[in-house]
């Protein structure tokens, strides 16, 4: 199953194509290009995040793999049967997503963590694909409140009708549900604005959702 994606020296954002440029200068051996989405393309889960993080995905090639909010994500999916094998923070550990892909409203490394209104539009094309195309996932999980809106604005949905918070829940299609998380970045999980146990408490809502339990 094919999900369009961006190129490997993408030049859609010419702010972000500047920054990767960068980036390739200083550490040739990372990864340095859009990061493409991880998991089966007909996984009834679909999980939106940001965009990659500098050290973390945008160095590795694999979403949330290498920085501080993957070792929240990849445990908790872990804990409801949504990964298979041993998490070790590297592409080669050899960790597989069961009935779940992760992807970025953004797939480019922005600077600071920080994409432009602009930048977060543009790539609502590839968004789009993960959103819509068949199988559409029967669950979509965003992870902040820039995802959120990227989602509802990929879907052609009111963002008043469907105000971003901790474990919000939608209804937004006859077989999709929507719903979404404070960000499980280490800022917010250091801070207690996210805890592993509020985290949990929305991927088990999901994960009853989904098997029907």
């Amino acid at each position: 199953m094919h999900r369009n994606a961006p190129a490997l020296n993408c030049p859609l954002c010419p702010r972000l194509v500047a920054f990767r440029e960068k980036a390739r200068a200083k550490e040739p051996d990372w990864h340095n290009a859009p990061v493409p989405s991880f998991g089966d393309p007909a996984a009834r889960l679909l999980i939106v995040g940001l965009a990659p993080g500098l050290a973390g995905a945008n160095r590795t090639g694999r979403p949330f793999t290498g920085d501080g909010a993957g070792n929240t994500l990849y445990p908790a999916l872990a804990r409801f049967g949504w990964s298979r094998g041993t998490f070790r923070a590297s592409p080669d550990d050899g960790l597989e997503l069961v009935d779940c892909r992760i992807t970025n409203a953004v797939r480019c490394v922005p600077p600071e963590n920080k994409p432009t209104g602009g930048e977060i539009r543009t790539c609502r094309r590839f968004l789009g694909d993960e959103l819509t195309a068949a199988p559409a996932p029967r669950a979509v999980l965003a992870l902040g409140r820039i995802a959120h809106e990227s989602v509802l604005r990929t879907l052609g949905l009111a963002l008043k009708a469907y105000p971003f918070a901790h474990a919000s829940w939608y209804d937004v299609a006859p077989d999709q549900i929507f719903a979404s998380s404070y960000h499980c970045s280490r800022y917010n999980m250091n801070t207690g604005r996210l805890t592993d146990a509020m985290f949990d408490t929305v991927l088990a809502r999901l994960h009853r959702h989904l098997n029907g339990l």
